[in-house]
């Protein structure tokens, strides 16, 4: 069993888990600690600038653009090493992770211990829907979402040239499961590219009549971010040419339509052969692994309930950010993700300093995370170039062409904080580590389809 104190002459070992924003920001944040020795293994080559893969999915972007290699990005970090590997198993009791890559397994020690392996995405029990409704949650994902959605176009071209009207309806029509952030950016995305970016490349169909449905079983667009958000949400949206249906529950998936349950009980079919399914995400499996080993509670999607510091309980030493916790109802959005690796690494640094981890006050209660009402950014040097998260962009500021359904109701530039929370979690710029001031954005991208 590894022992719970530190020889202060060896290096504090911490291990970090994922390479998303809560392990990355982590790493960035214990930089200058010269007494931490940084482990991250990740099961990705890359960091995936998750909030753009819409522009991905929609051939605005590029996939290089928004996956920048992890090692590329650390590369100048002295005290961190990247490596490879799915972690299989988490041992608390002797503080040791697994990993494994093809073949290879492999054990690290740590001291402190910072788990952000994110979450996928949920077809709440029915994983067959997956086959004709892809989601939004990889590089894979976006590449096959991008392939169906021009393809279709090519098909009703083609439908459309030899008469088959039927054929054609069914191909411009495009349905988007979840009014999440990444549904409204989807489904917004869709629109401008039909009625703006295709609207004059085809002689037998017109892009501009494409059909697009927004579905959700929740009763409002953007419900995590309040009523505000949500009615100017679904006022744009239908501005845009999007129809958006709520209290529709998706009961059935095929490879031609999709099977909706209304809230009265009725069911009916949507005909559409391009289905996109943002619509739950379910956390990684680590959660229930800490679970099991520390009595802490999970919710219905696999997150883990963790106390206010970020901690598990009996378990000061490790810490789960990201999309892997459910803490206040606060949203899972890459704001809360920064700064939950920002506030652990903070945490491990005031350890090592040797103050106390509790709160200075008669009570001694523990020190509490909280998010903040500024905005979580990448690095200074960095371009404006394309700030986005799946919420959409902060503001008008930017020169990213966001969906502007998603940016209703936010009006300040990412440079500065925005007054909604879809904002400030939009705030977040993909690295790069091709800088001599530390990671920046690769060159300077303007996202909006020029015709």
């Amino acid at each position: 069993m590894s022992s719970t104190t530190t020889n202060p002459r060896s290096p504090h070992r911490v291990v970090i888990i994922g390479s998303g924003f809560g392990g990355l920001f982590a790493a960035r944040a214990l930089r200058k600690a010269r007494d931490v020795k940084i482990t991250l293994v990740s099961a990705t080559t890359h960091h995936l600038f998750q909030p753009l893969l819409y522009q991905v999915a929609t051939g605005i972007l590029s996939e290089g653009l928004i996956a920048p290699a992890t090692r590329e990005v650390l590369a100048r970090q002295e005290n961190v090493e990247v490596v490879f590997g799915k972690v299989t198993d988490i041992d608390l009791a002797r503080r040791t992770v697994t990993a494994k890559a093809l073949d290879e397994t492999q054990t690290y020690d740590y001291d402190s211990l910072i788990v952000a392996a994110g979450a996928g995405q949920s077809y709440f029990g029915n994983d067959e829907f997956a086959r004709h409704a892809p989601g939004m949650k990889s590089i894979d994902d976006a590449l096959e979402l991008r392939g169906r959605i021009f393809g279709v176009f090519e098909l009703a071209e083609l439908a459309a040239a030899a008469g088959r009207a039927d054929d054609v309806r069914k191909l411009m029509t495009f349905v988007v499961v979840g009014a999440g952030p990444t549904g409204v950016e989807m489904a917004g995305q869709i629109s401008e590219l039909s009625r703006r970016t295709l609207r004059r490349d085809f002689r037998n169909i017109d892009p501009t009549s494409a059909r697009i449905i927004l579905l959700d079983a929740a009763p409002a667009v953007l419900s995590a971010f309040g009523d505000r958000l949500g009615n100017k949400a679904t006022e744009r949206l239908k501005k845009m040419g999007v129809e958006v249906e709520l209290g529709a529950k998706v009961v059935g998936v095929d490879a031609t339509g999709i099977e909706v349950e209304d809230a009265g009980g009725a069911h009916r079919r949507i005909d559409a052969i391009c289905k996109v399914w943002a619509a739950g995400v379910s956390a990684s499996p680590l959660g229930k692994q800490l679970a099991e080993q520390s009595g802490a509670q999970l919710d219905r999607a696999g997150r883990i309930k963790v106390e206010d510091d970020l901690t598990l309980p009996g378990h000061p030493e490790v810490f789960v950010v990201g999309d892997m916790i459910s803490l206040k109802d606060y949203p899972g959005v890459a704001q809360l993700a920064i700064q939950g690796g920002r506030y652990a690494a903070r945490a491990i640094r005031r350890r090592l300093a040797g103050r106390s981890r509790r709160a200075r006050s008669s009570t001694s209660t523990r020190a509490r995370w909280r998010p903040s009402r500024g905005s979580a950014r990448w690095p200074a040097s960095a371009s404006c170039a394309s700030p986005a998260s799946s919420p959409g962009c902060c503001g008008s500021g930017c020169t990213s062409s966001t969906s502007s359904a998603s940016r209703a109701g936010s009006r300040r530039c990412c440079t500065g904080p925005s007054r909604s929370l879809a904002g400030r979690a939009a705030s977040a710029r993909p690295p790069s580590s091709r800088s001599s001031r530390g990671s920046r954005w690769s060159g300077s991208v303007t996202t909006s389809p020029r015709r």
